[in-house]
């Protein structure tokens, strides 16, 4: 599925070739997503203008002026833009078709992701008014962590993943930020130090930068918005090893369920 850093690099891909584009046409070919695509989104879109492509947790949002398209690439969800002449896929199920020429190609398998619009300010929006802050910006912050979390028993895994908590820190990029802060994922959320709560904090941060700048994580069948997959899987330290021995200290990585997710770590490099 994608996260954060894989949603980051579509925006990044996608971003020079739409922002300032007009929209000439919408084709949907299969509406039936996780929510119904509109069924008047080429009459919103014609002729309205891309003014800039951003980003709020995994949605990717599409501002024209007048409204938001929101996009959601769901597990198995990618954006590309192509040639008009590209052929059509068996699940590439919309296209925005820019004046220019070019087109950019929403593709989803699983068909679980979103392509919706809205005129509301984005902050109240249903799907995006009770998010947390960005784990790269100034508002996420050791204290905040800390606070949060006093009281509460779950293990700290599912709650750095909270999105109510700080968004966008899934399950690939919360194990590595947890190995790298030397803190087991089963650890109970409210007994962890503010200082340790310091290191997690730079952790994710850290970890979620080096995989934007990598361009994601390459599982199944994520492609930025270039068409060239990620990179980030080489430097997976724990994530997906489970019986292999840690890159660290030599010990085998464990694996152990957190709310329904394979989780794994090192019992000796994580306390």
């Amino acid at each position: 599925m994608p996260e954060l850093p894989e949603v980051e690099t579509t925006r990044r891909g996608i971003e020079p070739h739409i922002e300032g584009h007009t929209i000439q046409e919408v084709i949907v070919r299969e509406s039936r997503l996780r929510w119904p695509v509109p069924d008047n989104i080429n009459k919103i879109l014609s002729g309205k203008t891309i003014r800039q492509v951003k980003r709020r947790a995994k949605y990717l949002l599409l501002d024209t002026g007048s409204g938001h398209l929101i996009v959601h690439l769901g597990m198995s969800g990618s954006l590309r833009v192509l040639k008009t002449d590209t052929p059509v896929g068996k699940h590439d199920h919309i296209d925005i078709i820019f004046t220019d020429g070019q087109r950019l190609r929403y593709t989803d398998p699983r068909r679980f992701g979103a392509v919706l619009w809205s005129e509301s300010p984005l902050n109240e929006h249903k799907l995006l008014k009770n998010l947390g802050p960005e784990p790269l910006d100034s508002e996420f912050t050791t204290e905040r962590l800390y606070q949060m979390s006093r009281g509460k028993s779950q293990p700290v895994k599912t709650f750095i993943m909270d999105n109510k908590v700080v968004v966008g820190v899934g399950n690939i990029y919360a194990s590595e930020a947890l190995f790298k802060a030397g803190i087991r994922p089963d650890r109970a959320c409210g007994k962890i130090s503010r200082n340790r709560y310091e290191r997690l904090v730079q952790s994710i941060k850290v970890t979620l930068t080096k995989a934007i700048e990598q361009g994601g994580t390459t599982l199944r069948d994520f492609v930025g918005g270039d068409g060239k997959p990620g990179y980030f899987k080489q430097e997976l330290t724990v994530y997906g090893r489970a019986g292999q021995p840690c890159l660290t200290c030599g010990k085998t990585i464990q694996e152990i369920k957190l709310g329904n997710r394979s989780s794994c770590y090192c019992s000796h490099c994580q306390r």
